[in-house]
């Protein structure tokens, strides 16, 4: 099969369906205040974290339960007219833009935490709850949700995204952590998917089937996770190397050793120089591991001290602990920050961001090749990775009043995803496919394979209604 050219990333295909003046009017006697079709809010909502340019939606629906979702919805589908969930925006691959029109459909005021059952390790949230309000909720019951994309995102879209973040190279990533959903569909019927049960033979798993959907399958209203027990000890160090390939090379060793660490982050003396200028901080401008360690007081030292002896034998210098929370905190809020820290950097800049993910014993040889290529093109960039699980993240910071810059960061993206998937690798590891990554998901999975997601679209939303243009084209 072909791969993607470059050029085919530039700019989602928009084919504006027309918004009936009836459907704009029957949505506003249903929701009344709730709804809107001011500039400013369609604004908002029209736009995400991703450099897409598209015209926003025809109308705000911003709903306050799951009967809320359902009316709307049914309102839409009777004129065939797209809806498009809306959680915090924070999406990076254009999941939430309007390439179809249609009407945005925000939970954000949905954002209860149902119940807390802490003998079971779950909990049952709104899909509008965010990831640190969950914590905040729990963490009295002792207990802890580790999925940490680095955003507050909400809970429903990071179910939606199929997120991951910081934790997963011990915790996993929503798919290993959502037992059970609510969901709208594009009838306007609410289904439940799962139990709170930690497992089940009982048919397919729609569960599954919703998360990583990205709205294209229906609009996700209650979301049943799992938690786990706060660690007795938590300690966090950073070590800095004297090349990206020693710190890698690193990570490989602790993860084929089976040292259970919690956290392995890469950050590059780039992006190590933007966050220390954003974030006041004084690390060392050097390629650097961000590690955090869970458990008990004596294998949390076991962990570290293992990890320090296999550092040192790839040149690994100045490890330096965190073990108040404060400091912990501190570190890791840095690190969430890259991004921004980055965008600070240039200013008047904007980030294409892309993601991979590849079998970690080639992590060295993808992202060490990545790395040649950013550098040799001149564009700057920031670099981060959960390299614990193989996935990494390069931002190219681009003036976007100049397209060259534009094709020059989708052509080193091109090249990177390429490399990925010839790695046996994916096209992303948890940004999602969106509209951002549509022609490498053809790459990766085979026409077969995307004819079956089409065949399953077909059949659950057959008027192509929830978020049309995202994931594949029809």
């Amino acid at each position: 099969m072909n791969a993607p050219t470059a050029h085919s990333h530039l700019a989602p295909q928009v084919l504006q369906r027309v918004v009936p003046p009836e459907l704009l009017a029957a949505l506003q006697a249903r929701f009344g205040s709730q709804y809107s079709t001011a500039l400013v809010v369609r604004e908002q909502h029209g736009r995400d974290e991703s450099v897409y340019e598209v015209p926003p939606p025809a109308a705000v629906v911003f709903a306050q339960n799951t009967q809320d979702v359902a009316d709307a919805v049914k309102l839409a589908a009777a004129h065939r007219v797209p809806v498009i969930p809306f959680g915090v925006g924070s999406s990076l691959e254009g999941h939430l833009l309007a390439v179809q029109g249609g009407i945005s459909i925000d939970v954000s005021r949905m954002n209860e935490v149902l119940a807390i059952n802490a003998e079971d390790l779950t909990v049952t949230v709104q899909p509008g709850v965010t990831r640190k309000a969950v914590n905040e909720a729990v963490k009295s019951e002792g207990l802890f949700f580790p999925i940490d994309p680095g955003a507050d995102a909400s809970i429903g879209g990071m179910a939606a995204t199929r997120a991951s973040g910081t934790n997963a190279v011990r915790y996993g990533t929503m798919r290993e952590n959502v037992l059970a959903l609510e969901v709208v569909t594009a009838s306007g019927e609410v289904i439940r998917t799962g139990t709170r049960a930690k497992k089940s033979s009982a048919g397919y798993d729609l569960t599954r089937l919703m998360v990583g959907s990205e709205g294209t399958l229906g609009v996700i209203t209650e979301v049943t996770l799992k938690l786990y027990p706060l660690p007795e000890a938590i300690s966090a160090a950073t070590c800095s190397f004297p090349t990206i390939e020693a710190a890698v090379r690193t990570v490989i060793q602790v993860i084929q050793l089976g040292v259970p660490i919690a956290r392995c982050e890469l950050i590059d003396h780039n992006t190590v120089r933007m966050v220390n200028a954003h974030s006041k901080l004084g690390l060392r401008e050097e390629n650097m591991l961000l590690m955090e360690f869970h458990g008990s007081p004596a294998s949390v030292k076991e962990q570290a001290e293992t990890v320090q002896e296999i550092a040192a034998d790839f040149g690994g210098q100045a490890f330096e602990w965190a073990v108040t929370p404060e400091e912990r905190t501190r570190l890791w809020t840095a690190r969430h920050n890259a991004y921004f820290a980055a965008i600070q950097s240039k200013p008047g800049c904007r980030a294409i961001s892309t993601d991979t993910c590849v079998p970690i014993s080639r992590l060295a040889d993808c992202l060490l090749d990545s790395v040649t290529e950013a550098d040799a093109a001149g564009l700057p960039y920031f670099l981060v990775g959960h390299v614990g699980d193989g996935n990494f993240h390069f931002g190219y910071l681009i003036d976007p009043t100049k397209p060259e810059e534009h094709t020059l960061a989708e052509e080193l993206n091109h090249k990177l995803v390429a490399r990925a998937l010839s790695l046996e690798g994916t096209c992303t590891g948890e940004h999602g496919v969106g509209l951002h990554k549509m022609a490498f998901l053809l790459t990766e999975a085979g026409s077969g394979a995307v004819d079956m997601m089409r065949t399953i679209k077909r059949a659950l939303d057959p008027d192509n209604i929830m978020n049309p243009g995202k994931i594949f084209s029809m």
